[in-house]
């Protein structure tokens, strides 16, 4: 018995040191929330809407964004500002998370693509709205880490891909929402050709390492869509495969 306590000690002790960081991570959560909240009515007329929804702001509250960059710290994952997670990419701030979010209007059974899984964060969020969501990587240790983090927090209802997201993913749609979250100076045609009627594409569109514009495009007939500017973003470049 006495060799066994200081190992159960330990254990309390740990469990007491977790159990304080998930209850100073909530906090910190819940605060970004609220200061997502602000920001989506300070910028309401920007975003041409009045407000984000609850559904979204719901499901920025329950993902937990600390697990999903390198450092585990919930000071710097609810910050409302973007986390470098390695590779020259960036897991962007709360509030263009959220708005993005918001734009793509998704459904509880709609079916939604993400081109460029990140650390895996946005797909969590999707995944608390939709269905089904499937998401792209192009960098293999990003793809394989964000498939590890979401398989560990049980997100069952996403699957990730290694490779060169332009090409969208046929077999996983079509889709009633594209969020595509790296730059590029224009859509890519297969991922209209991979929307329905009906569903809506959110992504940056501009230059490289410049200021792009956030842009909505809805399909509403087989060979027609409508086009508008969201707000002005600045995300990393789409990178495109070699092969």
């Amino acid at each position: 018995m006495k060799i066994l306590l200081p190992l159960v000690l330990s254990m309390i002790t740990f469990a007491r040191e977790a159990t304080a960081q998930d209850e100073l991570c909530a906090r910190e959560r819940a605060a970004m929330v609220e200061t997502i909240r602000g920001y989506a009515h300070s910028a309401s007329s920007g975003a041409g809407q009045q407000s984000l929804s609850e559904r979204v702001l719901e499901a920025m509250g329950r993902t937990k964004r600390h697990l999903f960059i390198p450092e585990r710290s919930c000071s710097i994952a609810y910050a409302d500002r973007p986390v470098s997670i390695g590779h020259g990419q960036t897991i962007s701030q709360p509030f263009i998370v959220a708005l993005m979010t918001e734009l793509a209007e998704v459904a509880p059974d709609h079916v939604v693509l993400e081109v460029g899984t990140g650390s895996g964060y946005q797909a969590a969020i999707l995944a608390h709205l939709a269905r089904k969501v499937c998401t792209i990587e192009i960098i293999p240790a990003l793809a394989e880490t964000a498939a590890k983090a979401l398989r560990d927090l049980a997100y069952d209802n996403v699957s990730v891909r290694l490779g060169d997201g332009y090409a969208g993913w046929p077999e996983c749609g079509p889709f009633d929402a594209i969020v595509v979250t790296a730059a590029l100076g224009q859509v890519p045609a297969p991922l209209i050709e991979q929307l329905k009627v009906g569903g809506r594409l959110v992504m940056p569109v501009g230059a490289a390492y410049s200021t792009q514009q956030l842009t909505v495009v809805e399909k509403i007939a087989p060979d027609k869509t409508t086009t508008r500017a969201v707000a002005l973003v600045r995300f990393v470049p789409f990178t495109r495969s070699q092969n």
